[in-house]
């Protein structure tokens, strides 16, 4: 689930634990968001989609495995 925002975690360098402590919330709790248990915040969504300015919110949170990368 959320493979964009996967990949552009990745294509920056940052992992699991580095976006847990940028949203104030644990590892296993971002972990368990990233694969549908639970869902990520409208607050946690807004300053994720601060990491990656060009990128629309839409294009990160697609649940979608047929997604085009939009700058």
């Amino acid at each position: 689930m959320f493979k964009n925002l996967r990949a552009e975690l990745a294509r920056s360098g940052l992992k699991t634990i580095d976006l847990a402590n940028y949203i104030n919330v644990s590892p296993k709790t971002v972990r368990n968001k990233l694969n549908g248990v639970s869902e990520f915040t409208l607050s946690e969504i807004t300053k994720i989609a601060e990491l990656f300015p060009g990128l629309e919110i839409s294009y990160l949170f697609d649940k979608a495995d047929n997604s085009q990368r939009s700058a």
